[in-house]
């Protein structure tokens, strides 16, 4: 499976310039069957919701119409407003324009995520072209139970708008997590910056021996393609079983809550 990251600038809470940004990128990427966009691709990462998350669905149809048009996969996190709660929310729309979509478990208290969002509970894994694949939101990269492989996916995708002065956490985390979940990592992070923050990138994708396939440079907006491996990935594990040796446990609610 070909996948593309595509490391972008983000236009604070200007949807329409960010979708056709999106788009141009897309249209001149090489084609592949899954393009991964960052976390809040449309709005930037706005933690005070009101007025700016969508609730038109307008990004969720801009990903299904591009899907249907490139016969790929997209995927991206939007701020939405769903019912009245808002959610970072994660869309993985397929070639057909179905989708599924995770909503962000870990929120980032630090930058007051907690205060307006609504936490999700559910751990989404969604199969495509034979790749189970676990979806994950910036900060759920620094908790590593909630990514742990329960050998139930192949390929881990983290979308972040992660700040500048952490990014060492991000990229010893991506690697951490290829390692020892014996997975693809597709990490996409975005430059520029916001009210808040500035963004360096250093977008990858990492192979399960912890070692990038392709990275960003920092600070650039770029598109980046590889190609993974799933026959190979298999053979590895079965070579090495590092996951048939995991700790057995099981988090209670109570401990998830």
């Amino acid at each position: 499976m070909k996948i593309t990251i595509l490391q972008q600038n983000i236009a604070w809470a200007q949807p329409a310039e960010n979708l056709q940004r999106a788009n141009k990128a897309i249209e001149e990427a090489p084609l592949s069957d899954l393009y991964i966009l960052p976390e809040m691709f449309s709005t930037g990462f706005c933690t005070n919701p009101e007025g700016i998350a969508e609730k038109d669905c307008l990004s969720l149809r801009w990903m299904q119409q591009k899907a249907r048009q490139m016969g790929a996969a997209i995927a991206g996190s939007v701020a939405t407003e769903d019912g009245g709660k808002f959610y970072n929310r994660f869309y993985f729309v397929s070639p057909d324009g179905n989708y599924t979509h995770y909503d962000k478990r870990h929120l980032f208290t630090y930058g007051g995520e907690h205060l307006h969002y609504q936490a999700g509970a559910e751990r989404v894994v969604v199969e495509y072209m034979g790749v189970r694949i676990l979806l994950a939101v910036c900060y759920d990269l620094r908790f590593p139970i909630w990514s742990r492989n329960r050998k139930d996916y192949d390929m881990a995708i983290y979308v972040a708008n992660w700040p500048t002065p952490r990014i060492g956490a991000w990229q010893t985390l991506l690697h951490a997590r290829a390692i020892e979940n014996q997975c693809y990592v597709a990490g996409v992070n975005r430059v520029g910056s916001d009210p808040y923050c500035q963004y360096s990138g250093h977008s990858a994708i990492i192979d399960p021996y912890g070692k990038s396939m392709v990275e960003c440079s920092p600070d650039q907006e770029c598109c980046l393609t590889a190609e993974i491996d799933i026959k190979a990935l298999e053979a590895f594990r079965q070579k090495f079983p590092v996951l048939d040796d995991a700790d057995n446990f099981v988090l209670t609610p109570a401990e998830n809550e």
